[in-house]
């Protein structure tokens, strides 16, 4: 073989070994962006960050920015009426609420298209709604598979499993404010713009919850005027269309 076909034969194979490794590079880096995960939370939601380890515990990336979600959600195109405590983004999706990794890993896969998925409100028993206070507790919720336009459809069911010792079920917004019990709490945020305030909180009796920080919403955003941080307070809590609302709150005298 002469001496200048055999140098030809070596630069094609270098250079077909050369694109196969830039391509391979390309797929890396799409495959590191389709599993970044950016959350948009509140610092004080403890269930927003046990779903931030599900994810990590996943396989994903995740990127974290305390800053509430409020802003985000309106941003990124997701319905409020379908929102929940954290919004995230991965793989060009919008991600609402305690989504379980295994819906996002197909959602990635599959590549429908939509705006994203959402779990709105924040049911019990779906990752960072699952620890061991609640005892086993699971209600049921649908992931939901969410359209540009607003509009939305299941993804996948979730059904519920709920202990025999509650009794009478969870209370809701219809119930009257006089007969829901006082719950304490310790004020840990405050959004006004948003309605909503983050409590260290005890049990609340009527909705079968367990001790533990959240992000509350609120009925009267007129109650936030007088809370602060850091101070003690007792509430009313009901549970609406999957989400949580203070009903009634009150700065507990020192």
């Amino acid at each position: 073989m002469p001496h200048s076909t055999f140098t030809v034969m070596q630069r094609r194979h270098w250079l077909a070994a050369a694109a196969l490794l830039a391509l391979t590079g390309f797929q890396r880096n799409a495959l590191a962006q389709a599993t970044t995960v950016q959350v948009w939370k509140d610092p004080n939601c403890g269930c927003c960050h046990l779903w931030v380890e599900h994810l990590q515990a996943s396989g994903f990336k995740v990127e974290v920015r305390d800053v509430g979600n409020t802003a985000a959600r309106k941003r990124l195109g997701m319905p409020e009426k379908l929102g929940s405590c954290h919004t995230a983004t991965v793989g060009g999706y919008v991600i609402e609420g305690h989504v379980p990794a295994a819906d996002i890993h197909r959602l990635i896969k599959e590549r429908p298209l939509a705006l994203g998925l959402s779990v709105p409100g924040m049911p019990i028993g779906s990752p960072g709604m699952d620890g061991p206070e609640y005892k086993g507790r699971k209600d049921a919720y649908d992931v939901l598979l969410v359209q540009k336009d607003g509009s939305s459809k299941s993804f996948q069911h979730y059904p519920g499993l709920r202990r025999m010792a509650q009794q009478g079920g969870l209370q809701r917004a219809s119930d009257g404010a006089s007969t829901l019990p006082w719950a304490t709490a310790e004020v840990r945020r405050i959004d006004k713009v948003a309605r909503k305030v983050a409590l260290k909180h005890g049990e609340i009796k009527n909705l079968d919850m367990p001790p533990m920080s959240m992000v509350f919403q609120v009925k009267n955003p007129e109650q936030l005027d007088p809370l602060q941080v850091g101070r003690k307070v007792r509430f009313q809590a009901v549970q609406e269309n999957g989400a949580y609302w203070v009903v009634k709150i009150e700065v507990v005298a020192m």
